[in-house]
């Protein structure tokens, strides 16, 4: 027979628990190497290849929808975009390597380097991707980063 204080010990043994576990500042989803917390109120370093309609490069100046899309996720974590401009693969290396924090251009859904980097959801309704699920790239495992830009990405651009 299962008594009240029996019960009521085992809630406070679980509030108890769950308090712990909380003061642990453990944070889900997580970024294993910091990559949201460091660009937070600092700068994200963001790759850049030219893609027709989505991203313009003029000289330092990088411009179109996908690359205003970037710059409002950088403002809402009070950020400044440090913008490289490269080939699809040299951003990919540099994502590997830890010297980028995203990459755009005209990557889709359908990407090849999902076997490398991590991949947003696809925005078909984007401007300027003509019905293509376009994607940002971003580090393996940087899931923090990457749920707070498809969060913004989702409010400003649907899903």
């Amino acid at each position: 027979m299962i008594t009240w204080s029996r019960v009521g010990g085992c809630v406070a043994a679980a509030l108890l628990v769950a308090s712990t576990a909380s003061g642990c500042a453990l944070t889900i989803p997580t970024d294993p190497d910091g990559t949201l917390e460091a660009a937070r109120g600092d700068v994200l370093r963001v790759g850049a290849s030219p893609a027709e309609g989505l991203v313009s490069v003029a000289g330092e100046e990088v411009t179109g929808p996908l690359a205003n899309a970037i710059e409002g996720f950088a403002s809402s974590i009070d950020a400044r975009v440090q913008w490289s401009v490269d080939g699809e693969e040299d951003l990919v290396d540099d994502l590997v390597g830890g010297q980028l924090d995203l990459a755009i251009g005209g990557m889709t859904d359908q990407t090849l380097w999902a076997t490398e980097v991590s991949v947003t959801r696809g925005y078909p309704d984007f401007p300027g991707a003509d019905g293509a699920a376009v994607v940002v790239l971003l580090p393996m495992g940087e899931n923090a980063l990457q749920s707070a830009l498809e969060s913004y990405l989702d409010e400003e651009y649907g899903s």
